[in-house]
């Protein structure tokens, strides 16, 4: 049985956090469905956004090429919302919010995602 996963990249996505990881170390995601193109994840240096009791770690993402996951978090009010979904990480022309790393590469994150199937669902929300 292949692993199951909330969270998965493109490969167009994996590129761009492989170039990221080179210029800036350590990556992080956090989802806040806040403000600032709240629908879009904002890739920081891990750390640099600091999380706490009201964010849930969704997934280690494991991309070939960095060394350490990149963790992804969003804020548990909209984990709420979208506990019954898988996200997929992707990236597209055009600017975002401006707070993500990407932003100076002309192209933005963003999120794609489906329902869980039942077998997924009855592994993540038991």
């Amino acid at each position: 049985m292949a692993e199951m996963s909330r969270v998965a990249v493109t490969d167009a996505a994996a590129e761009l956090l492989r170039k990221l990881y080179a210029a800036n170390g350590p990556l992080m995601f956090h989802q806040s469905g806040g403000c600032c193109d709240g629908s879009s994840p904002m890739c920081y240096v891990d750390g640099e956004f600091r999380t706490g009791g009201s964010d849930v770690l969704l997934q280690e993402l494991r991309i070939d090429g960095v060394p350490e996951p990149v963790t992804f978090w969003m804020s548990a009010a909209q984990f709420e919302a979208w506990r019954h979904t898988h996200l997929t990480v992707d990236v597209v022309k055009g600017r975002g919010g401006g707070f993500s790393l990407e932003a100076p590469e002309g192209v933005r994150f963003l999120i794609r995602s489906r329902l869980l199937t039942a077998e997924e669902n009855a592994v993540f929300n038991p």
